[in-house]
């Protein structure tokens, strides 16, 4: 199976799941590269995750320098955004999920 079809695979599977809104692939620019969100909350979200995610590197980070940032969950009484980023040869990728957290 092609990198690709692995990707769409598992965002069709993690879309499956009870009270997901929506999942994304951002780049390390902020640009959504495979969205299941409307554009408005694509572009919001993207924003605003990617620089937050940056943020937490960099906490991560200065604790050590050989550490990296792995996976990082936040949840309010609306939403629950969960970040699983990747940093490997140069190329940063967030994989993002927002999920209804009332239907857990």
């Amino acid at each position: 199976m092609s990198d690709i079809a692995q990707v769409e695979e598992t965002i069709k599977r993690i879309s499956s799941h009870k009270g997901v809104k929506g999942s994304m692939i951002i780049n390390g620019d902020g640009i959504a590269i495979r969205t299941t969100m409307s554009n408005e909350d694509t572009v919001q979200h993207a924003a605003l995750i990617s620089r937050f995610t940056e943020k937490a590197r960099s906490c991560v980070r200065a604790t050590g320098e050989e550490d990296e940032l792995q996976f990082v969950r936040v949840r309010s009484k609306k939403h629950e955004i969960i970040i699983a980023p990747s940093f490997e040869s140069n190329q940063v990728y967030y994989l993002v999920v927002i999920q209804d957290p009332s239907t857990q």
